[in-house]
């Protein structure tokens, strides 16, 4: 089968440092191609993919300083995926709600996967216009505030087993907090829970522009008067692995409708269980005193902590390999490309291409 991925320009693929979307796409470029599959991905020109790489920037626009707009970029690459719609049996995009009204010729093969938040009010009208659209939601819940649209799957994301590797004995003594200083994520909870249940916490975050102001005003001074908080910064995957597999527990204490949580499943392929807010995708992600501690405020949090550091790492890391592996995912995404209308239409000539010619069974 011939799929074209195409992923946002904000951040590379992978993203050199924080990036969730194009981090996905990383992993289901590669799964794909490992399962034989011609895949061309779109996405900056620094990206490092086994698949076709067509660059449509010359490096990710989040760390490029001449770029002060990344609409015009996205565009032009859309208008690119668009005339070369024809050489691809499936379109995949990652590109939130930008090429909609590009794909009228070929939605019966393309399908986007929604990594984003769906609450907020100007959404609404628009995917009423665009219920035709085929559409993944990365959990459950993520559907929730929608409209009567086309979802044609929920696909959770999924990580290469031997992307973060497991940590039976960790070496450090802290808890962790992974992600961005943002409202939202509640970093200023992660401080209070480290702070009841006397422990260190190890803070590693991006501090995105229009987030700081809420640094300057809060975070930060807060971390300033906790002596037990250490301030990290934006860490690399190389470092990853160490921050998570050396913690004895990851705090993800968020007040948004969360539509996944990458860094959840992050931290279970180490062994690190999760002590999370029972908000937006937990519930689906974190299997309850397996692989994390599901909790409705801070005291609870706090008084779960010597619970959760007695989990089973074993079990933790168990249940990231038993759900949540690149290749698991790659084929639930296989399995909703097949059942396109223009894919299905195209089966016939589809068995005859290398990937597929076993009787009259698809094959991965």
């Amino acid at each position: 089968m011939k799929i074209a991925q195409i992923a946002p320009l904000t951040e590379s693929v992978p993203p050199k440092r924080y990036g969730g979307t194009e981090r996905i796409v990383s992993f289901l470029c590669d799964e794909l191609v490992a399962k034989n599959h011609d895949v061309t991905l779109f996405a900056s020109g620094d990206s490092v993919t086994s698949a076709k790489l067509i660059p449509c920037s010359d490096a990710a626009l989040r760390l490029n300083p001449a770029v002060n707009d990344q609409l015009p970029h996205h565009i032009v690459m859309l208008e690119q995926v668009r005339r070369r719609a024809g050489e691809f049996d499936v379109l995949h995009f990652h590109t939130d709600l930008l090429h909609f009204p590009l794909i009228h010729e070929f939605t019966d093969r393309a399908i986007t996967t929604l990594h984003g938040r769906l609450d907020l009010p100007d959404l609404r009208s628009f995917y009423q216009v665009f219920a035709d659209v085929p559409l993944v939601s990365v959990s459950d819940d993520q559907r929730r505030p929608m409209p009567p649209v086309n979802w044609s799957g929920t696909v959770y994301h999924g990580l290469p087993p031997n992307l973060l590797p497991f940590t039976d004995k960790p070496n450090g003594n802290y808890l962790a907090f992974l992600g961005r200083i943002a409202p939202e994520k509640r970093p200023d909870r992660a401080m209070e829970i480290a702070k009841r249940a006397g422990m260190p916490l190890k803070i590693a975050a991006k501090i995105d522009a229009a987030d700081k102001t809420y640094w300057e005003t809060v975070i930060e001074p807060m971390i300033k008067s906790h002596q037990n908080v250490e301030f990290i910064g934006e860490i690399n995957d190389d470092q990853k692995a160490d921050f998570l597999g050396n913690a004895r527990a990851l705090l993800f204490p968020i007040d948004w409708p969360e539509p996944f949580g990458l860094v959840m499943i992050e931290a279970m392929a180490c062994g690190t269980p999760v002590i999370a807010f029972r908000r937006g995708s937990v519930p689906e992600v974190i299997d309850n005193d397996v692989s994390g501690i599901l909790v409705d405020n801070v005291a609870e949090a706090a008084a779960n902590v010597e619970w959760a550091l007695k989990l089973d790492r074993r079990g933790v890391r168990g249940a990231f390999e038993k759900r949540f592996t690149a290749e698991r995912m790659a084929t639930d995404y296989l399995d909703i490309y097949r059942l396109l209308p223009g894919v299905r239409s195209n089966i016939p000539r589809l068995r005859h291409s290398d990937s597929y010619a076993v009787g009259t069974e698809l094959i991965a």
